[in-house]
């Protein structure tokens, strides 16, 4: 690990940010957002940058804007919608129900430049019923001059006092292809914009390349090889799974990354049990 210090910015309000003093901003963490309920209120970052300063992500793209930079959650959660944006059911489609559950900010374990810890409670209905109790932390690391990290890990714990399926519209809906869920990616649309350029794309373990690949696969990492527009610098993003294969969700035109925790079948999470996720991004200037 190189040695760079970073600094810490808290409004008090809203959001923390991390930086270098001579770099410049690497990240703003967004812990209590804004957002509309039908976005599914959470917490994220926005936006993330590489050590050159690049932007690698998109907070409210038009096409879905209840993809939020990055942020933690899950598509369906006992009949309610932690994803964002319209909810699906197989008998009538995509449909606005009036389902969205919330995450919400509750307290600071710690807060420092390169390690953030709070807990969260996961929010549903008028009353604010609490579903799951979260102990979330984000371990920042510059590792070359070129080159950082992000280790997000997140132990959710259900507290509902009843048993919870957690899922997404693949498992619990027979929809093709739609694991949404986990930890949750929305990149700068030009990261994986090729113009015929074969560096640039989705790859991942094994020798596995371009969405239909990747998409669907499971594996310890996955990559995405971009180059950014105006600068030309080209940017690589690794995301890794520390707890072992998982499978990939992943969309190249809108770019999205997802890790859903789950995969053909809704999760029974029993009162009590607690949930544990561990992933690492790099950011790289290359």
């Amino acid at each position: 690990m190189m040695k760079d210090e970073l600094k810490i910015r808290d409004d008090g309000v809203r959001a923390v940010e991390i930086y270098r003093e001579e770099g410049g901003l690497l990240l703003r963490y967004v812990y209590r957002p804004e957002t509309a309920l039908e976005e599914a209120t959470r917490p994220f970052a926005h936006p993330v940058r590489t050590l050159a300063g690049e932007v690698l992500t998109n907070f409210r793209p038009n096409d879905h804007p209840w993809h939020h930079g990055l942020n933690f959650t899950i598509g369906c959660l006992s009949g309610h919608n932690f994803w964002g944006g319209v909810t699906y059911r197989k008998e009538d489609g995509y449909q606005w129900r009036g389902d969205h559950g919330t995450q919400r900010h509750t307290g600071w374990l710690e807060q420092g430049p390169n390690y953030l810890a709070h807990t969260l409670e996961w929010r549903v209905g008028a009353a604010g019923e609490v579903l799951l109790r979260e102990n979330r932390a984000l371990t920042l690391a510059v590792l070359s001059p070129k080159e950082w990290s992000l280790r997000w890990a997140s132990a959710l714990k259900n507290v509902s006092g009843r048993m919870l399926e957690l899922g997404q519209y693949r498992s619990n809906q027979e929809l093709a292809g739609s694991h949404y869920g986990g930890l949750q990616f929305r990149g700068a649309r030009d990261l994986l914009d090729d113009h015929g350029d074969a560096a640039i794309g989705i790859f991942a373990e094994g020798g596995l390349s371009g969405e239909k690949e990747v998409h669907g696969s499971a594996t310890h990492w996955m990559e995405w090889r971009g180059q950014k527009d105006g600068s030309q610098r080209r940017v690589r993003l690794r995301f890794a799974n520390n707890d072992g294969p998982r499978h990939w969700f992943v969309r190249r035109h809108n770019p999205l990354a997802a890790i859903p925790f789950q995969y053909d079948r809704d999760l029974s999470f029993v009162p009590g049990a607690t949930l544990a996720i561990d992933h690492t991004l790099t950011f790289t200037d290359s």
